[in-house]
């Protein structure tokens, strides 16, 4: 209950979208201890590939902090020791890695059983020796542990949250000054990504906007997940045209109009989305290219919705500036749902 629309949304941010700090801090426990239990996979298994530990990387949306309730995933990256391997891009979600001559290290026993192949390495069976040794860990004994063709997904019973196990390998610097991280293509080869680009990239962003940027990617996440609402079916998508938008704000020098108040900078952002619902978004990474990709008629699906909450965001902001603060937080629940505070 909320006696204003200021109220309504830092009481629905705090109990509705953010996740509380204390299952933040036992979420990153939890992480840190089972990554300190793979790190002894190959001194405990003389099979087990060679660990390059100083790479190993927590990324995705809970390290970005952009992560909303529920705490369902965390994302690991578990980087290995390249052991002299090379690596050769057929394109950037198409790499293989092949040894060097004479090779009799631990990798040659996750080599592709794949005609035509057999000397190159496999990220299928990679992640099968890593569901193998998860297994061996007793206090994950009733974890249901499986993968998904990239990540090895460890499923707790003792926690809400999984962890999505990524095995991968750090690039030497290229003639670019460049590295990159190789992770499994979902088809037994490698594929490039580099999460630190968009780590440092929206660190930027929300700090050149003195913090206020992360409490509106979340907003907008929660927007994005409204059960039986039209929806962007990427995240990541979203996330990377919110950070556009306050780049371009940076850009411009008017980062000091950027207000604490998430009402107003939602009617600014959705604005934003409307208008370059279609066009090409770039990856941040140089990676990928465009990843607005989704079908037209879910960019259609979305834009109309989007307008239908713009022109009622618009109309509740009016309600607010006229003290009429009841019935613009039951516009406001219109637009968020049903968990958005009542007024009272």
């Amino acid at each position: 209950m909320a006696k204003n629309v200021v109220e309504a949304f830092n009481e629905f941010l705090k109990d509705k979208v953010n996740i509380d700090k204390s299952k933040s801090d036992t979420a990153k426990a939890s992480r840190d201890w089972l990554i300190n239990k793979i790190n002894n996979f190959p001194q405990n298994d003389l099979s087990f590939p060679l660990l390059y530990e100083a790479s190993h990387l927590n990324y995705g949306s809970f390290e970005r902090k952009t992560k909303t309730r529920p705490l369902d995933d965390i994302d690991i990256m578990i980087c290995l020791n390249a052991d002299g391997w090379s690596y050769f891009e057929n394109s950037v979600d198409d790499i293989t890695l092949r040894p060097p001559s004479n090779y009799s290290g631990r990798l040659n026993a996750f080599k592709s059983t794949v005609q035509w192949q057999e000397n190159n390495l496999s990220s299928t069976r990679i992640l099968n020796r890593f569901i193998k040794n998860l297994n061996t860990i007793s206090q994950y004994s009733k974890a249901e542990i499986k993968k998904n063709g990239v990540a090895t997904v460890l499923k707790l019973t003792s926690y809400d949250w999984n962890f999505d196990i990524v095995p991968c390998f750090r690039t030497a610097v290229d003639y670019y000054d460049k590295s990159y991280y190789l992770i499994p293509n979902g088809n037994g080869n490698w594929k490039k990504t580099d999460p630190r680009v968009d780590r440092a990239r929206l660190q930027s962003i929300n700090q050149a906007c003195n913090g206020k940027v992360l409490n509106v990617i979340r907003l907008f996440k929660f927007w994005n997940q409204i059960p039986y609402k039209s929806k962007l079916s990427s995240s990541y998508l979203l996330e990377t045209m919110i950070s556009n938008y306050y780049q371009e704000i940076i850009n411009q020098g008017l980062q000091n109009d950027i207000t604490v108040y998430p009402d107003i900078e939602f009617v600014k952002v959705a604005n934003y989305i409307i208008q370059n619902i279609y066009n090409v978004v770039s990856d941040p990474k140089n990676i990928d290219g465009n990843i607005n990709i989704i079908s037209y008629s879910e960019q259609l699906a979305v834009k109309i919705r989007l307008e239908r909450d713009l022109e009622k965001s618009r109309n509740a902001r009016i309600l607010e500036s006229n003290e009429k603060q009841e019935e613009s937080i039951k516009l406001w629940r219109e637009i968020f749902g049903e968990q958005f505070p009542n007024y009272g």
